[in-house]
Order: C-alpha cells, then structure tokens, then sequence
C-alpha cells in the first residue's frame, strides 16, 4: 500500500506521505464527517453531515477481515453494513444514549467498542449488534486498532480538571507500543501505550493553532497525520523510535521537539522520584505578606486624621543618640543557595534578613547595605566582583545592584516581579542580569541593569525555579533549573523561547553551570546526580553526592560542588575523576573559627572560590572558609530556620543567650570578637527567654572552646500562663525588690502579681510610674503609651527594654523595625529614630549591660543584630541609618503670607477657563437678529449712512492691517516663581518668563525675542550649564497633562517636547550635571518626580515626591544622579538607581532643638554638603542628609532662592526682609555659608521680596516677588532694573495716549504706570492705595481719569501726576470711564449697572450731572459718539443700549442708532461685530476688542487668552480672522496706540502681563516701528 492520507470536508483529497503531493480530490454535494478505507485499500467510505454515507471504488469504520462496515452516527446508533451484500444492512447498535464518537473492531471481526458523547464505552457482538454486558467475555478480546478515548487502557490520557469532549482523537501504536492524542488546545501529545496510570508523562507537540479534530497513524506507522479544524491544516509527524533518538542525542535538537515531562500530570501516581524532604520544604514555603513595607505610605494616608489631630498636639521629642548596625550573627541557607562571594577585594558578600553583608575576614569586621526593606532571596556577584545584585520578596518585588566599597545603590529594577525575586544571574559581560519571580508563573527577565530597561520576558513555569544562569558565551542563551525541570532558553526580541531538556525521566534540579563551550552544560539533581548536557540534550550522568547537589561552581579546569551530605567535592573539567573531597566536620575545625559547628556534614548550599580558598554556606546558617590543604574556618554564625524569640544579655559582662524554634541556647560575645561561645541542644524549640538572674549567673572558663553556664530563672510564669490568655515574649517586669510582677497579654492587658505567690494584684496606674521597676521589657503602660504607630491596627510593637539610665526605650515591631524613643514616652504617637535591618517581625531587643550595644532578634530572618549606640556627644557627622519618625512634625513649619499664598494656589488651565466676567444672557452669535422696520431697499435716493466710526488721518492712504508680529513683553513671573532668570551667552542676554512666552532680553540692545509654544502659563524655567548643551532651556507649564519643552535660546528652535505624567503642571525642573537628563516635579495630589532623557524625550524614572508642595528640585551640580528635593515642612535626598528612585528624608535629631520647617530653597557645596532656605530666614547645612549646622537668620524672612556659582563655588541667597544700611535681602556667601555680603536693592519698597538669583561675572541678576529683574554690580552695588511689570492681581485698565506712542495700564495692585514703547521700559508709575480697573487719555492727552475697585475714581494732571480731582459715588467696581471727544463730559460706569455723567467744565468738585438707568446688567465698556452726544454700552447680559448724553435718556430707534458715527470702538456688541464671536465660545467670551483709528480693523482678546484680528466691520458670523498666542489666560483689555502703530494686550489670570504687537501692513508688508 502507498503512502497516502485522506482529508475532507465538501471535497475529499488523497495525498501522498513521501512526495507531500495531492494524489486525487473529489467534489461531494454533502460535507463530510468521516472516512474509512478497507482493508485490501480499495473501496473508501465517506460519511455525511446528513446522516448519509457513499461508498467510493479506491478500493466508516470496516472490520479487519473486510467483510462489514460500522457507521456511526448523531442519531445514537451504529449501522453495519455487509461489503459483499452490496452495503446491505446487516445489523445495528443501539444501546447508545448519544451521539457515537468513537469505534474500534477487533481483531477476529467479532466485537465492536463505542465512545459517545456522554462519556460510555459499550461493546457490542458483531454483525447483529447485539450489546454485551458481560465483562467476562471480553477478557480476551485483542482490538484491531485503538482510536477510543475511553477506556483503561487511555485513562492516563486525561488530564487534571479536564472535560470529556477535551480530547478529540486517539490513535494507538502497538508495535512500538505509543499512543498519539489531539485535542482542543491544538496540542499533539505522545503517551507510552498503554497508558493506565493517570498523570501519565507524555511529550507534547506545537503546531495547530486551534482544535485538532482527528489523528492517524501512517500503515507502517513511521508518520502521524493530525488535521485542524478552525486552522484548516493538515500535518504531517515523522515518528522516532525511542532506539533511535538515544543514537542521536548528539545531534541539533529539531524545532518542533519540545519534551514537556508533564507539565499537566499533578497526579501523586506519578512515577517521579519522591523528592527530597529539605527540597519538599522549600518549595512549599511561601513569601507573600498581609502587609508589605511598600503598603505603609497609603496605610498612613487611611489615618490622615489620626495624623492631623495629632500634629496639633506637642510631642516628645526623639532622642539626640542613635544606633548603628555593628554586627549580624546569621546566614540564610536554609531557602536559599549560590548566595556567597568573594568580592574583588577578597571581602566576602552575602545576605541575611533585609542586609546585604560585606564581612572582612581579617580585621572580623561587617558593612551592610541597606537598601532592602524584606527579605532578600538570592545574591550575584557581578564578572568584576565589584557589583552585586540581591533581590527581595515584595508585592512589587525589587532588585538592587549595588557596589561593594561604597555600599550605593547602582540601579534598582522594578515593576515585573510579584511576591518576591529567587533567582539571579549576570552576563560574562556584566551588562545584562537575569532573574526570576516568585509569583504563580515564576516569570523571567533578562534586564539590561544598568539603563533599568527589561529586554525580555517570559512565564517561567508553573513549577519553581531554582537556578538561572546566563550562558558565558552567548549572552542571548540561558538555562533554568528547578522542579521536575531543565530547560534552554534563547531571547528572540522582546521575549525568550524555551524547551524542555531531554532525558529519559524528568528529575528535580538544584544547581546549574554552563561548561568550557557554549554548548556544555551541568547540572546537579536531586538525586545526588550531575547531569551533563550538550545543547538540550542529556548525554550522561555522573554520581557525585549522597542527596541533593544544592551548588556547583565552574573553575577554569573543573569544577566544585557541594550537596546535602556535607561534602565538597572537587571535580576535573569532564566530571570524570573526582579529585578532593573535603568533610565539613567539627574536628577539623581550625583554631581561629567564630564559634562552634553546631553538626558534622551540615547540608551545602553555597559554594564559591577565590583568594585560594573555597567559601561554603551551609543551611545551619554557617559560612566557612576552606583552604585547599585541608582546615576549615568558621567565619559567620547564626541560627538555622525556624524563629528565634529569646533574648537575654548579661548584667555584668558583653554577652548575649538566644534561644530558637531550632532547639538550640546559644551564647554570643558582644566584644570585638564577635562569637559564638557555646550552643546547647534543647529538648523543645523555646519561645521565651528569661534574664540572666541578677543574683546567681555563675560563668566557669574551663577552656577556650568550652564554657559552662548556669543560669538561675528569677521567676516561673507557667502558673500564670494557665490563668490567662498568651503571654507575649518576654513582656514582663521585676520590681527591684522582686516583690512585683508585670505582665502584658496578647489581649493587650497589662496584669500586676505578687511574687512568688502569683496574687493578682489591682495598681492604679498614676502609682505604676511611681514604682521602681528592675526592668522594662512591657509594652503596655502610661510610661511607653506613644511607642504605638498610627497604623497600629496593621502592626503591633512585639518587644520593648528600657536602658540601665532610664533614658531610652528601644522597640522592636512587626514589620522589622526597631526603634528608639526617649523615656518616658508619654502621650500618643511620640517622635522616634527608626532603623530598618530585619525583614519581619522583630521578636525581641535588649541592652548590654553597659548601653553600648543594643541586640535585637528577628522572628523568620533567623538573626541577632548587634547595633552600637552612638551617644549625642560620640556621633559623627556620618550618614545617619536611621528615618524620623512617620508622622508628620506638629510645628507649623512657620509662617510667611508670601508662602502661604504660593501653596494655596490653584491653577487655572486655559482650555477649562471660564468667563472672566458672570455674564448672564444669550451670546451674540446665537441671538436672533429682528429685521428693520425702515429698512431701505437696495436701490435708494436717500443719503450714504455715515461712517461707523470717525478715522484719524493715520497715511495718505487707509491700508488694512494684514499681521502682528510680537515686539515686546512686559512682565515677569515672580510672585508665585522662583529660579527663573539667568544670563546667557556670558551675561550679554538674560532669560525669564511670563505669561506663556519664554523671553530672551538683550542687554545691550533692549530687544526682546520670543519662545512661543507653549499653550498656558510657565511655572518654571532652567537653564543646561553643560559646555555642550549651551543656550539649552527648559520650560514648564499648567495644563491638564502639561508638558515641557526643551528648546534653544538664540533661535528659538524646540529640541524635545515631554509630554508628561504630570498633572495640573510643572512647578520644577533642572538639568543634571552632564545635561542629558532633566528632572521635573508635577503640581499633582501626589506632587510628581520624574526625571527624563530630555533628547529621546523618554522617561528614565518616576515616583511620588511627598504629599504636600514641593517647591523646587535640582540636581547635585556634580552628579546625574543626585538631587534634593524642598517643600512644606521637608526636605528629601534623592538618588537615581536605574530606572528608579530612592529617597531619604532630612535628619535632624544630629542638631540640639532642630525642627523640620518649611524649606523653599536648595544650594549646593563641596564635599557632599546641601544648604537649604527655610521659612524662618535660617539656612539649613546637610552632610549627605543628615544636618550638620544650622546659620541662623541667614535673612530676616523666608530664604526663597539660592543659586550655587559653579566657577568659584560662592552662594548667592535672596530672601525677604525691609532693607537697611547694613543690606538687604540680596547675600552673597563663601563655599561653606560662613561670611557673607549683603547688598541694598532699592526699589524703593518697604519690603524686599526677592524669588530668583543668577550670578554672572561681576554682576547678580535678581528677580523679585514685584516682577522687577534687577541687576546688581558686585563691586559697587550698583542697581539697574532691567524689566518692570505689575504686581498682585490682574490688569483691568488700558489707556493709549492720544498723540505718543505711550500707554497707561491699571491693575489690581493700586498702581497706574506709564509705559514708553520706543524706550521700552516704565517711565512712571502712581501707588493709588486701592486697586484700580479702568483708565483713560483725555483727547489732549493732558488730563487721565482713573477707575477704582472700590466704587472711587481719580483725575491727574499727566504733567506733575497730581490729583486734579477725585469723587466716589459708586459702592462697587469703575468698570470702564471715558472722556468725551470734546473733553466737556465723563462717563464712569460700574457694576451697579448704572453710567453716570459728570461735567468737566465745572471744576474738579466733579458733581454728578446725570445717570443712565434701567440698563440690564454691569457695564462693560463704553464709547462716545463723535460728537460727544451719544454713548454706546456692551452690558454683561450680552446687550448694547446707547444713551444720550448727558440726559441719559435710553435711544431705542435702531434709525438713529445706525446714524450714530462713534470715536472710539471698543464694544464686543454690536450688529457691527457679530463676527468676532467664534462657535466655541459656549464656556468663554470675547472680553475685549479695539477698532484701529483707521476703521479698517478690529483686534479682540477673549477668555482663551487669544488675540485675534478681524476686518472692520464683520456682521457675518464667525468671520475669518488671524489669531495670535502669547498670554495665557483671560485677556482683559486691549488697545491700538496713537496712529495704529501697535496693539497692547493686558492679560487677567497670567500675572499681570502687557503685551505689545508690531503688525505688517497690507500691500506694502513692512513692519511699521
């Protein structure tokens, strides 16, 4: 018989299995469902969907002998049918309760087997179809073929949890005694036949994308054929005998050969070998938290109110002394393996707890790193030895490489780990770092450590994972090892792909390397084997220990492994001869070891080499050091796993006892030799450690390696335990005489008993403090009532002790921290010095005899740490390990008006502005406009209408305005600013903002140019002071997500724009000392950092600053990393690791009567030193972030800004206080904040209020709170003010001078100040004393009328600026006021919706003539007639009425209104200009607009900030226009100067700005200047 396979569906095809060709097809009217060919390969048999079947000449299911065929069907039944009878229906089978899905005959034709769809196997006799019941019969029977999926032959087949219609078709093997299955997952398995033992082990097979509906065995069975169902294919297997794929181990594994040792079998009738006890332990032990460390930020923000209310009440303060980590007996073996190195120094690092230890051998000394907050799992040491990377059990677990010498973070890579990180590994190359997670699918990444970047990621397996080793040659390849697995793995792109070693029975690894080639890999088992791998493949094993190989290490020629018996084994590079063993036992133990081994043989889990000695972990928690002839030195000592609870330490003497759930009392020296005494097995774990008896602790030195103890208990305390509830560790108190018991209980009871009697007794608990306790080890009481968090209802204080001086109470917690409080601790939630080291729980912490040394013991971590107790006079200025305390200071921080207004503030975003004004009506483009009653028809004998308005001669000939083009900016953003002016170009240019406009001021020439891309107010700007990156600004604005724009000064060009994670806005940003990166902080709830790779506009890293203002961040002027950050009431240090941030509050305990207080500025000295401004005035002096010195009253006010001179390290800080004789709030200092020179600013104010310094050569740029920018000369002290703006509150008032190209401008400030364009600059300015909203030129330009926001309006004589004549006869806001063109009237009006006429001519009593009444809201703005005989009103109800004046008589006839010719046209109303009003205007309005004197054009701003030019007039809506960017928000008056040669702008909301625009003239294009 040919190779030749069937498919179908509505067309039959016949393909070939050796040429992979279509043989012959056939079209049929029906799809098909089946097929079946006979036996001699002549006739085929075809089933229909329709119930039908056809019988083809090829020559559903024919018996063997060929004599019948069975059909079966959806109807429940199968149809035999006799082949020589021509299909005639012989029989049928109908013991089926649903539809037939499977069907097999047996071998002599007797006896056919059914599956259905409900899950039965039936046997029938055949041809009569006649079922058979009886199990008996069917002993015998042999099957011709074996497609069924039932049965107990294929029970082994099924995996856990599945369904019945899982698995689609079988197909039987029986010469090579195989079984092939498809199913609904497109998965191809291959099982040993038969296949009776559920959880049965199989091979499984990719390739179908979905369901796989059916599988055949070829004739001879050298092929499988699979077809799909929704993925239309057909594939075709080669079968390799299990013979032949051992003779071609050595061969390249196929692509599609993936060995799953079954993944899917759980059952415990697997065939796996029953798994090491120390291994079962291991794989069941679980990390996860109720609570982590990283829960507590938002644990604190759930008791906000705990925290309010209790910064209101004064507290004790913390301690002056602290503590310093000394020294930690302890080693984690237990759950861990391969986490021991020599460092490049021949230091060794290693972990315990949440520490990472770098111990020196010589000198018995220890230094941690203490970046971790849990339990560290696994340690790498980088190819150098210089690095290492440790990763931690966490919700979003981390992983931290860090340097040996330094102990500083490098990087921390986060964000793709859960509950923990168990295994890493570093390149050959040390550029790449592979890990994995502990979560459900043990995840791998392959990292690129250094930019924090992940390369790759994948699921692991289900199964843990042990080992992770990146292939020394091939940094793309890896391997993993773990349970009941060993797999090879290959990055491609952003994931990795991996298959299954193959071996004959899937086995647990332990440890793994990689081997002299690229190909060659070792592993160790379970079992006690090394299995040696080339490529995917096992090509032998080697016997090399008595359990499991817990570690291997690759030497250049050979290798060293260590296992569960004890032994170290060293091997030749092919693991053919092994070449030394060394037994780590007790009697080889040499002279200068640090305790005692606890057992000979302890199980290895680590094991490295280096120095010419071989380093060894052991579970027990021991590290020892292993010369290479033979003696072995104990190093490091802990307890083994389980908890350790008891501590007790030696009245007299540095010693320390603890006892452990590992049955062990162990004794310590607490001197510098830093051992272990003795140890003592116990019958039982112990939980409970008594002290030493003040009395009768005897101690006998028979000699150096044995001592004796005998220790007296003081007291029994099981009577009382039967009493009452648990009672907790060591939480019980003597009184000196013994006479008195105190007792705490779980249930938080603090109980009294008479001793030795065991008589409760009641104390009152006024008379408790009162007692003279022997001790203090409760934590219950009046006396230690604040030791207790805010987030108590989370963590409980587990052990407390009280110093010998009665000074201190150190605490230990739940969450590992162990704190220190000054005693008594009085009064809820008292400051503290907290220290972090222990992972969990701390179970208990105890003085030494002398308070020099404070031990505390961990509860899981398995540790004792020794901290040394540094006194207030024995610190050192030295990084500080400790944190304050986590609630926030109760002192106020200070007050200032300045800081309290900037903090409160809340930005408004243009695109969410609303109208300036409450106006109330319907807009003018939506109104419906009511037709003329006389209106005229298009051809009439009437006279012209007049002019709209009356045009001055402004040239020979009227040309319409075409463009406006910027020219100048007057203004500058320091009120609510700081740090945002400074020179460039070496002090030829200066740069600030305001409003939305970046400007560059030339010194030199006074032109101003313009960055213009932003859309909403700048809060920020900084300049990049790298060589490389001259003239590099950067900028930040408001928005709802804002953004930042780093662009180039000279020609205004954007180098990257950052659109943020930010919200609200930008309120900070700095270059780092490279200038690549730039770091910003958002004006969010949670006040944003981010820092950026500014160029490739990517975000490096972001985290939550602190939950109240941050005013200014900035980088260490000699790092990329470092930067501080300052705001109300902190300061934080901050470092970039990678793609993360680590932060450190500001200590201040190192300062007698220091207290946090607001800080607003941050500089920058030599050795690490960071000086900060506070609120106070005082300047703040850290060593890294510990404070060192305080300058007192540095300034009389808050210090708002400061400024680091990169060249000579000199300090200029600008604050606010009055000047005087000897300065004022300008200060130049030295390097270290010592000497200073003050310097007057003269601006004539009261108080001097300055927000930003630059300095330059010579000279110091100073910006102030009152929008000046000043520039002060060093050696004179020479003032010169380079730029003027208004002060609080917004511009209202614009007035152009009749016949100059000057303007008046009124703002909310009380000032009026006169501008000159051509000069550009102030030439004057008036303090009125209240704020005013309207000004105007009378027509000679020689008198101005002011109005006033409380009811009042002023006239002056320009010449001498004297009050000509002043009257109020309003209560509330000037709106508008106009002189009439024949300068015989003014009109004032206001918001009490009223106009009132006054005659000039009568003197400067200024009596009220008239009114106009009944008009339908305030007044907006207002125009005279020509003839001085009318005036038109805009209203805040969208309405404009016109009145006669002065009788104020209302003019209603439009014939007469639309003959009224006016002078002036600054109406937002009007039939004349409906077209300035846009289609999106339903939120916002027009707020302004100016008719050019030439009557050609109209200019209008609007609550978008936007100025836009129109033609005049535009009755059509919505007409075109161009518009112009520039101020952020509200504009609020506009004016064309004398003869149309510029447009003012004055912006609202953007800070008192005045714009002033050159515009291009039509035809000619020139800008007229």
């Amino acid at each position: 018989m040919g190779y030749y396979f069937l498919f179908f569906f509505l067309i039959w095809r016949i393909w070939s299995l050796v040429d992979h060709a279509l043989i012959a097809r056939c079209n049929m009217e029906e799809p098909i469902r089946c097929a079946a060919v006979s036996t001699d390969g002549i006739h085929l048999a075809l089933g229909m969907k329709d119930g039908s079947f056809t019988v083809l000449r090829v020559r559903n299911d024919y018996s063997p002998d060929g004599a019948h065929l069975a059909v079966g069907s959806n109807d429940n039944s199968v149809d035999i049918y006799g082949v020589v009878q021509r299909y005639k229906k012989a029989g049928e089978c109908v013991a089926s309760s649903s539809f037939i899905t499977h069907m097999d005959w047996s071998i002599d034709s007797k006896y056919l087997q059914t599956n259905d769809g409900n899950g039965r196997r039936l046997f029938y006799r055949m041809p009569s179809g006649k079922e058979v019941t009886n199990r008996e019969e069917l002993k015998l029977v042999q099957w011709s073929s074996w497609t069924c999926v039932l049965g107990p032959e294929v029970n082994g087949i099924w995996p856990k949890y599945s369904d019945i219609n899982d698995i689609n078709s079988v197909d039987a093997n029986f010469n090579s005694q195989v079984l092939v299955t498809a199913d609904d997952y497109g998965l191809v398995k291959l099982f040993r036949y038969p296949c009776v033992r559920k959880g049965a082990k199989f091979k499984k097979y990719l390739g179908h994308s979905a369901h796989i509906t059916n599988v055949r065995w070829s004739h001879d069975y050298q092929w499988v054929i699979t077809i799909g169902g929704a993925d239309h294919s057909v594939f075709q297997w080669k079968f390799v005998p299990e013979r032949k794929s051992k003779e071609t181990l050595h061969i390249a594994p196929q692509g599609t050969l993936v060995d799953s040792h079954s993944e899917e079998s759980d059952s415990d009738q697997s065939d796996v070998p029953e798994m090491d006890s120390e291994i079962e332990q291991e794989t069941q032990l679980t990390y996860r938290r109720q609570v982590y460390k990283e829960d507590l930020p938002q644990l604190k923000e759930q008791c906000k109110e705990k925290h309010r209310a209790m910064a209101m009440k004064k507290r004790e303060r913390a301690p002056a002394s602290g503590l310093r980590l000394h020294f930690i007996h302890g080693y984690r073996g237990y759950d861990c393996r391969s986490n021991l190195f020599y460092t490049q120094t021949g230091e060794i690092v290693y972990h315990v707890a949440a520490v990472g230890v770098v111990y020196n051998r010589q000198q018995n000394t220890q230094r941690f790193y203490l970046g971790h907050d849990d339990d560290i799992l696994c340690l790498a040491i980088h190819p150098v030895k210089d690095y290492v990377a440790t990763g931690q059990v966490g919700r979003d677990s981390s992983i931290h490489i860090w340097e040996t010498e330094f102990l500083k973070p490098l990087s921390v890579l986060k964000g793709f780990h859960q509950f923990g990180v168990c295994a890493l590994d570093f390149s050959a190359d040390g550029k790449r770092l592979a890990s994995v997670g502990l979560d459900d699918n043990h995840t791998i990444v392959l990292w690129e450590w250094r930019k924090g970047e992940k390369l790759s990621t994948i699921r692991g397996s289900k199964d843990k994972i042990f080992v992770i080793k990146i292939n020394p040659y091939m940094p793309d390849k890896l391997i993993t090892a773990g349970v009941k697995q060993m797999k090879f793995w290959h990055r491609a792109g952003g994931g990795l792909i991996g298959k299954k070693g193959s071996m004959g029975k899937t086995e647990t690894m332990m440890s793994a390397v990689y081997g002299w080639t690229e190909e060659m890999v070792f592993s160790g088992t379970c079992t006690g084997d090394i299995c040696i791998w080339r490529d995917m493949f096992l090509v032998k094993t080697v016997k090399a220990h008595d359990g499991p190989v817990f570690s291997m290490h690759a030497l250049e020629k050979g290798f060293v492994t260590g296992g569960k018996d004890g032994i170290v084994a060293l091997w030749d590079d092919t693991f053919e001869r092994c070449l030394k063993t060394y037994a780590i036992k007790r009697a080889v133990l040499a002279p200068g070891s640090k305790g005692l081994l606890l057992e000979d043989n302890p199980s290895i889990r680590a094991i490295s080499l280096g120095h010419g000695h071989i380093l060894v972990g052991t579970k027990n928690g021991e590290i020892l050091e292993v010369d290479k002839n033979g003696p072995i030195t104990l190093l490091v000592q802990g307890h083994m796993e389980g908890e350790v609870w008891g501590l007790a330490t030696h009245p007299h003497l540095p010693l320390c006892a603890t006892v452990s759930d590992d049955k062990t009392l162990r004794i310590w020296d607490l001197s510098p030799s830093h051992c272990m005494l003795a140890v003592r097995k116990l019958k039982k774990g112990k939980k409970m450690f008594t002290n030493y008896s003040l009395e009768s602790a005897a101690f006998s030195m028979c000699s150096q390696a044995l001592i004796k103890y005998w220790v007296t208990l003081s007291f029994n305390v099981s009577v009382l335990q039967k009493k009452f509830r648990y009672i907790s560790a060591s939480l019980f108190c003597f009184l000196v005489l013994g006479k008195l018991l105190q007792v705490n209980t779980s249930a938080k009871e603090q109980l009294f008993f008479e001793a030795p009697r065991g008589k409760k007794q009641t104390i009152p608990a006024t008379e408790v403090d009162k007692i003279d306790w022997s001790t203090w080890t409760c934590v219950l009481g009046s006396s230690c009532e604040g030791i207790w968090p805010v987030v108590s209802e989370v963590t409980e204080v587990t052990s407390a002790c009280l110093s010998n001086d009665r000074k201190l109470l150190a605490t230990g917690d739940d969450l590992g921290y162990v704190k220190l409080f000054k005693h008594p601790v009085k009064g809820k939630y008292a400051k503290f010095k907290q220290y972090m080291a222990h992972s969990t729980h701390v179970t208990n912490v105890r003085w030494s005899h002398d308070d020099s040394f404070l031990a505390s013991v961990g509860g899981s971590d398995t540790c004792l740490m020794i901290w040394s107790h540094e006194t207030e006079g024995r610190r050192e200025a030295r990084q500080c390990d400790s944190e304050e305390s986590d609630i926030e200071s109760e002192d106020d921080g200070g007050y200032d008006s300045d800081v309290t207004r900037e903090n409160e503030i809340i930005y408004v975003i243009k695109a969410l502005s609303t109208n300036v004004r409450p106006m109330t009506g319907v807009k003018p483009h939506l109104q419906q406009k009511e037709p003329s009653v006389d209106e005229r028809p298009p051809v009439s004998r009437a006279p012209p209408m007049p002019e709209k308005l009356q045009t001055n001669n402004v040239g020979k000939k009227k040309r319409p305005i075409e463009d406006l083009v910027l020219e100048l900016v007057l203004g500058y953003r320091g009120n609510d600013c700081r740090n945002n002016v400074h020179y460039l170009n070496e002090g030829a240019d200066i740069i600030y903002h305001t409003a939305s406009v970046g400007v560059v001021l030339n010194l030199t020439t006074a032109c101003q140019s313009f960055y213009l891309e932003h859309s909403d107010d700048i809060l920020c700007l900084t300049i990049n002071q790298h060589p490389k990156f001259p003239n590099v600004v950067a900028t930040g604005q408001v928005a709802t997500s804002p953004s930042i724009h780093v662009w180039e000064a000279m020609n205004k060009q954007t180098l990257s724009v950052l659109r943020c994670h930010h919200s609200r806005g930008v309120c900070s940003v700095s270059f780092s000392a490279t200038g690549k990166l730039l770091l910003s902080v958002g004006l969010d709830p949670q006040h944003t950092l981010t820092i950026w790779k500014w160029r490739e506009g990517a975000k490096v890293a972001s985290r939550a600053g602190h939950t109240q203002r941050i005013f200014v961040a900035e980088f260490r002027p000699d790092s990329d990393t470092q930067f501080v950050s300052v705001g109300i009431k902190h300061v934080r240090f901050w470092m970039l690791a990678g793609r993360a941030l680590l932060s450190k509050k500001g200590v201040l305990s190192s300062i007698e009567d220091a207290r946090m207080q607001t800080m607003l500025s941050v500089a920058f000295g030599a050795n690490n030193l960071t000086f900060t401004g506070t609120i106070s005035g005082d300047v703040c002096v850290w060593k890294e972030h510990v404070l060192v010195r305080i300058v007192a009253k540095a300034h009389t006010g808050p210090v708002f800004t400061m400024y680091t001179t990169l060249r000579d390290g000199l300090i200029v800080t600008g604050g606010k206080e009055r000047p005087s004789k000897e300065g004022g709030a300008l200060k130049l200092w030295d390097q270290e904040l010592k000497r200073c020179r003050a310097f007057r600013l003269e601006t004539g104010q009261i108080i001097d209020c300055v927000r930003s310094v630059c300095r330059g050569k010579g000279k110091i740029l100073v910006g102030t709170r009152n929008a000046e920018i000043i520039e002060v000369g060093e050696k004179n002290a020479a003032c010169n003010i380079l730029v003027n703006g208004h002060m609080d509150g917004p511009i209202w008032g614009l007035g152009a001078h009749p016949t100059r190209d000057v303007f008046l401008s009124a703002a909310e400030d009380g000032t009026v100040r006169l501008w000159d364009i051509s000069e550009r600059k102030m030439l004057n300015k008036v303090n009125l004393g209240h704020p005013a909203r309207a000004v105007s030129y009378s027509p000679e330009g020689d008198m101005v009328a002011i109005g006033m926001k409380n009811g009042e309006f002023i006239i002056l004589l320009v010449t001498s600026l004297k009050i000509w004549g002043k009257k109020r006869d309003r209560r509330s806001a000037i709106q508008d006021i106009r002189f009439s063109p024949d300068s015989r009237y003014l009109a004032v009006g206001s918001s009490e919706n009223a106009v009132d006429f006054y005659d000039l001519t009568l003197g400067p009593q200024l009596n009220r003539i008239n009114c106009c009444r009944d008009i339908p809201s305030f007044v907006m703005q207002m125009d005279f007639s020509a003839d001085s005989c009318y005036v038109q009103l805009s209203t805040g109800a969208y309405k404009r009425v016109v009145y006669e004046v002065p009788s104020g008589k209302q003019v209603t006839e439009q014939a007469v209104i639309d003959r009224i010719t006016w002078a002036t046209w600054t109406s937002v109303l009007g039939d004349e200009v409906v077209g300035i009003w846009s289609r999106n205007t339903d939120k916002a309005d027009v707020t302004c607009a100016c008719v050019s004197h030439s009557g050609l054009n109209i200019v209008t701003g609007d609550d978008y900030g936007m100025v836009k030019l129109f033609d005049f007039p535009c009755p059509e809506k919505f007409a075109k226009h161009k518009r112009f960017l520039g101020h952020s928000a509200h504009l609020t008056n506009i004016r064309f100067t004398n003869g149309d040669r510029f447009v003012v702008s004055a912006g609202g909301d953007d800070r008192r700005c005045l714009f002033c625009c050159g515009f291009i003239l039509f035809l000619t294009g020139p800008i007229l200047l």
